[in-house]
């Protein structure tokens, strides 16, 4: 089994496993390998350090402080993390994607022009201003778009 450090366009690290290079090559190839937070297919391998075992295991040194993310590093992602994502997942799955419509939306329930009812979509900054400004509150949460789409 190979382990990739793999990367996609924005910026986005994460690891793909693959049975060997050349399979990681067919799958890339064939676009079956995408970001799972931004969904792209254009990937690339970035330069990993290989683990080589030389012999018994070898005791691992406690940091005394972690070491603090610099640049496109790679940033461990803190122990809730799997619950965050769960909590996500609810919330997508609990409200109403308006999309691009989230300002009118959220105005026509405030308004009490349609039934309320959770929903979430995308605005603008200016378009959450002005729903500041109404008096209309919102919550701004970055949802990765694998997070709203099923998972094949």
């Amino acid at each position: 089994m190979k382990v990739f450090d793999l990367v996609c366009p924005d910026g986005h690290r994460f690891e793909g496993w693959f049975a060997s290079a050349d399979r990681f090559h067919a799958q890339r190839e064939a676009h079956e390998v995408k970001c799972p937070l931004c969904d792209s297919s254009d990937v690339h391998r970035e330069p990993s350090a290989p683990r080589l075992n030389f012999g018994g295991p070898s005791p691992i040194a406690p940091q005394s402080t972690p070491p603090s993310p610099t640049g496109n590093a790679p940033v461990a992602l803190p122990p809730f993390s799997r619950q965050v994502m769960d909590q996500l997942r609810r919330l997508v799955a609990q409200t109403e994607d308006v999309g691009p419509r989230f300002a009118e939306e959220a105005r026509r329930i405030h308004y009490d022009e349609t039934p309320a009812r959770p929903i979430r979509g995308s605005a603008t900054d200016r378009e959450r201003q002005d729903l500041h400004d109404e008096g209309i509150e919102t919550v701004t949460l970055p949802i990765p778009r694998a997070l709203t789409e099923t998972l094949q």
